[in-house]
């Protein structure tokens, strides 16, 4: 496995394909069209399909890019920006991919077009629904992973605990025995 899905949904998962967004060392996982079909195929976006090309790998970074600035302005209680958001509306509307049940399983068949449908009309749902308001940007300062908080408390701090949450909480101890020592 190639890529993670700390999120709790895939579309936020897919936003993620680019992390410490903030950081002059930002971490793209979308670096070139084999990765971007095995994100799909990862994520359960699709199981079969044609392979994607550049223009597709293309198109999958503008859409990622206006769903990251869509999402954030929503998590921060900002009016959504009129271009991004006529983009994400625009790849909704085509024909998302198509799932079929067979005598062992589903299979979801779709070209990179057809994947990026079902990401926008993910995205629609969670923005325009409930689910909006349960978006969080993990606490890791160098992260800018944006997860939905689906716990019990709604008080998840991380995006995930066994990479963001690990450090921090590792990185707070040694504060902690540094402090300890540094004491007469």
């Amino acid at each position: 496995m190639i890529h993670e899905f700390p999120c709790g949904t895939r579309v936020l998962d897919f936003v993620a394909t680019l992390r410490a967004r903030r950081s002059e060392q930002s971490y793209e996982f979308l670096t070139d069209t084999v990765a971007l079909d095995a994100w799909w195929l990862e994520a359960g976006v699709r199981t079969s399909g044609r392979a994607s090309d550049e223009a597709d790998l293309a198109a999958a970074v503008e859409l990622r890019e206006a769903l990251y600035t869509v999402i954030w302005h929503r998590l921060n209680g900002e009016v959504l920006p009129g271009e991004a958001l006529a983009l994400v509306n625009e790849r909704a509307q085509s024909s998302p991919v198509s799932p079929t049940l067979t005598a062992s399983g589903v299979v979801r068949d779709g070209d990179p077009a057809a994947c990026l449908v079902d990401l926008a009309r993910e995205a629609i749902e969670i923005l325009g629904g409930e689910e909006g308001a349960l978006l969080r940007e993990c606490s890791r300062p160098e992260c800018t992973t944006i997860y939905l908080d689906r716990s019990r408390g709604h008080r998840r701090e991380w995006c995930s605990m066994q990479s963001c949450g690990n450090r921090a909480k590792a990185a707070a101890y040694r504060a902690r025995v540094r402090a300890r020592v540094a004491t007469p």
